[in-house]
């Protein structure tokens, strides 16, 4: 059973859609009586509806932010999926090559190197 959608899903939506591509949304969201549906309702409602949508920062800024924070959390699934974010938001292949750079310093040098290496086969699937 599924439950109700929260009250920013629907902008939500639209800006993760905008972000990370309607292919991802519209498999992360498919199902509304799959296991993790209640999270994905919550994660497009809450972050997405809620703090994405907020006006102070751009999306540009805001991926830049998200990348940097995941690297310090060595998440790299989630680094991957917001690395493509940020790229679709205007950071250049250059300026991710910086942020990850920059990481070194303050995250260390295995987390910055697990994140170039999610972000140079990112960088070698789009351009295939």
């Amino acid at each position: 059973m599924s439950e109700p959608k929260h009250p920013n899903y629907e902008a939500g939506r639209a800006m993760r859609t905008q972000v990370l591509g309607a292919d991802y949304v519209n498999k992360a969201v498919a199902d509304p009586n799959d296991f993790a549906a209640p999270l994905q309702n919550l994660v497009t409602g809450h972050a997405w509806g809620t703090v994405w949508t907020r006006e102070a920062l751009s999306p540009k800024l805001r991926s830049i932010a998200t990348v940097s924070m995941l690297i310090a959390l060595n998440r790299p699934n989630e680094l991957k999926l917001h690395m493509r974010g940020a790229l679709n938001n205007g950071v250049t292949p250059e300026e991710l090559r910086e942020i990850i750079m920059h990481g070194s310093v303050y995250c260390g040098f295995p987390a910055a190197m697990d994140s170039m290496r999610q972000a140079k086969a990112l960088l070698e699937e789009l351009q295939a």
